[in-house]
This record gives structure tokens, C-alpha cells and sequence, in this order.
């Protein structure tokens, strides 16, 4: 008997010293949640979208030719300045000189036929005067006239023509300012019969740049002709670049189903640092505001666990009750509106909501305009919650403390 009840009293120590050493682990663990915060300071806020475009002169002249004919002489080559009118290139003008002489004896004709013409009408109206000839052959004298007088107005026309043919083989400048593209040689054909070749390219003032970027049609919305502009290029590291935004043009352009609209960007170039054909990286200022309230994106992203769960408790519970669908959408709308606007501060180790009004957003800090809770408002130097986190506990077993299946060992 005596032996039984030391086993009793044996397993009832046992099971007492298991619980405290849970009991000490349990109290011994930290299982508050712990919370991630960020501080609302006041600061410059620059809302803002960013592409990439190319650099190229405002005003580009593509100087081509009207004749056809082989390059015989270059007057002007790469990055030259040239002056409006100066001469640039000169064409062979040996097949055109030929069609000139051929045009001139042709004039020469005409007017020899004419002068023919006008002799044999004064002939023929002194013998119609005298009756020797009848009007028929009066009337084709004066026919024949008129008609060498047309020929020669032709033949006119033709060296007219040829003297400007001529002309054209002398390429001269519609513009003053630097070549920037040459695409011909000494000795090269140029053909003029379909199109008109492009022989130099010539901006007009690189002084003067533009930019010219796409922006999808999501980013196109907010903006607006004369934005500030900042940019920069991989030729000049850590200098920044400052341009205007001059125009958003509305021919839009779809690449595989993407749609993308053209914004002219206006750049200084004073001291032609920046050449043409260069990759700007831009950033279009839309809209900025000094030493503004901002908040970390997070904070107005951030709903506790636990509140989450309440207000949709709160939701259900109020739609059990019998209500017309036009109420029970406006409390919908209201618990919905309930989760949006508002950053959590800490206050005795609890989130405290409070209800805000956003501005302007960077993608990263966005704007308090207002800010409104029981106890106050949301103020510069408070922490707002961006994340909490709870220790891990461990999952739940058949095991026990001991490592063994089904409860304490067996005694008896």
C-alpha cells in the first residue's frame, strides 16, 4: 500500500515540475507585437514621371538635289559652319550644258519661222487687198503666224527650264548654320528620278535643342506645356540638365498594342556641350510643393491584424440586419471608407487611427493636406506604423514535453 502511494505521489511531483518549466517559458517570452515605425517630417515633394529621349536640333535642314548628275566637287564637309547661300557641292553640268545648246537652237528656229510667218502675212493681205487671193488663204497666213509665235514662246520655256537645270547643279546652303551629316563623294551618281536624295544635313542653331520623348498614355495625362524638366546623359556623369516642356504632340504612336505620345522637351545650349543623337534620361516635373507634411508610402498602406477583422465583423453584423440595398451599399461604402485615408500612430503600444487627406505622391512620400482623430492631429516628429511583426510560435503537436508520444511516462 505503502509502495503504491509513492508511485502516486511520485508522478503527481512530476506532472507539477513539467508545468512550471512551461509556465517559466511562457512567461519568459515576449508576445507583444512589435511594430515598425517611420517619422512624418516636412520636406520638398516633387511628384513626377520619367522617360527617355533623344537630343536633337530644333531646326534640321535636309538639303537635297532636283537633277540628277555626278558629284564633281564638295565645298563643305562635317561639323562646318556655312553661311545662307554658300555653296556646298557642285554636279556635273556636262549633259545639262548640252540640253541648254539644244534649247537655244530651237529658240532660234522658232523665231526664224515666226519672222518667215510674218513676212508671208504681209504678202498675202496686200493680194487679198487686190483681190488676187481669196480670204481662206488670208486666214491660214494669220494661222501660221499665231502658230510661230507659240513655238517660240516654247522654245523659250525649254531654256528657261535648262538654265535653271543648271542651276540646281550648284547646291548652296537654305540656311546658316553647322553640317552635321554628310552623305555624298567626289565621283558619286546622284539620281533624282523618283526622289530627291538627301546630300547634307545642316542644324540650323545648336544652340537651341529639343528633346524628343515618349511617355505612355498613362503617364501623357498630367502633362502640361511649360513643366520644368530635368534630364541627364551618360556623356556628362552627376551634371544635371534643365529643359521645358514645349509641346505634347497628338499623333499617337502604337507599338504592339502600347500606346505612347511624343512631348517635345526645349533645352538651352549655350555653351554646346550637348551634341545631337544623344540618349537624355528625363524626369518631367509635374507638380512640387516646399517643406510639405509627408508620410512614408507604407503608413497609408498599413491595417492592423486585428482591426481588420473587426471592421468586417462590424460589416457583417450589419448586414444581418433587415435593411434596403440602397442602405446596406452606403454602409459598405462607409466600412470601405474606413480602410482608406488614414495612418496608425502608436500610443501605449496600440495603434491609434487616425483619419488623413493625401496630396501629392512621389512613389515613395506622399503628402498630409489634412489629418483629423479624437485626440488631435497628425503632426511633424510623430511615428507613423509601416509594418508589424509577431513572434513566431510554434506549431501544435501530440508530443509532449519530453519528447514522447502521449503524455508524460507511464510509472505503473
Amino acid at each position: 500500500m505503502k509502495q503504491h502511494k509513492r508511485i502516486i505521489w511520485g508522478s503527481a511531483i512530476f506532472l507539477i515540475a513539467i508545468a512550471g518549466i512551461i509556465g517559466v517559458q511562457m512567461v519568459g517570452k515576449d508576445t507583444r507585437t512589435q511594430y515598425t515605425t517611420a517619422l512624418v517630417d516636412r520636406a520638398d515633394l516633387q511628384q513626377t514621371v520619367s522617360s527617355s529621349g533623344t537630343l536633337n536640333p530644333v531646326t534640321l535642314v535636309s538639303v537635297g538635289t532636283q537633277v540628277s548628275g555626278v558629284v564633281r566637287e564638295i565645298h563643305a564637309d562635317f561639323n562646318d559652319h556655312v553661311t545662307e547661300g554658300q555653296v556646298l557641292l557642285g554636279l556635273d553640268q556636262s549633259l545639262l550644258l548640252a540640253q541648254s545648246q539644244q534649247s537655244q537652237g530651237n529658240l532660234a528656229s522658232a523665231q526664224a519661222s515666226l519672222k518667215q510667218a510674218n513676212a508671208n502675212l504681209a504678202r498675202t493681205q496686200a493680194l487679198f487687198k487686190k483681190d488676187y487671193i481669196a480670204r481662206a488663204d488670208l486666214e491660214k497666213a494669220e494661222q501660221d503666224l499665231a502658230t510661230a509665235a507659240a513655238q517660240v514662246k516654247i522654245a523659250e520655256g525649254q531654256v528657261e527650264r535648262d538654265k535653271v537645270n543648271l542651276s540646281y547643279t550648284v547646291i548652296r546652303s537654305p540656311v546658316s548654320g553647322v553640317v552635321v551629316s554628310r552623305d555624298v563623294d567626289v565621283g558619286q551618281t546622284v539620281a533624282a528620278s523618283f526622289q530627291t536624295p538627301t546630300l547634307f544635313k545642316i542644324a540650323q542653331d545648336l544652340k537651341k535643342m529639343q528633346i524628343d520623348t515618349n511617355l505612355s498614355e498613362a503617364d501623357v495625362g498630367d502633362v502640361k506645356e511649360a513643366m520644368k524638366v530635368k534630364f541627364t546623359v551618360d556623356a556628362f556623369q552627376g551634371r544635371n540638365f534643365e529643359g521645358q516642356v514645349r509641346q505634347v504632340r497628338l499623333n499617337p504612336t502604337t507599338v504592339q498594342n502600347v500606346v505612347t505620345y511624343n512631348v517635345v522637351i526645349d533645352v538651352n545650349n549655350d555653351d554646346l556641350s550637348l551634341l545631337p543623337g544623344m540618349t537624355a534620361f528625363v524626369t518631367i516635373i509635374e507638380d512640387e510643393k516646399a517643406n510639405a507634411l509627408r508620410v512614408p508610402n507604407g503608413a497609408l498602406t498599413y491595417r492592423p491584424s486585428d482591426s481588420k477583422s473587426d471592421w468586417k465583423a462590424k460589416y457583417a453584423e450589419g448586414a444581418k440586419k433587415p435593411v434596403d440595398p440602397g442602405a446596406a451599399r452606403t454602409a459598405e461604402k462607409r466600412v470601405k471608407d474606413e480602410t482608406k485615408g488614414a495612418v496608425f500612430i502608436l500610443v501605449d503600444n496600440k495603434p491609434k487611427r487616425i483619419s488623413v487627406k493625401t496630396g501629392m505622391s512621389n512613389g515613395k512620400f506622399t503628402e498630409i493636406v489634412a489629418s483629423e482623430s479624437n485626440d488631435g492631429e497628425l503632426k511633424e516628429g510623430d511615428l507613423v506604423i509601416t509594418d508589424e511583426s509577431s513572434p513566431d510560435k510554434k506549431p501544435k503537436t501530440n508530443q509532449s514535453p519530453g519528447g514522447m508520444r502521449g503524455g508524460p511516462p507511464r510509472l505503473f
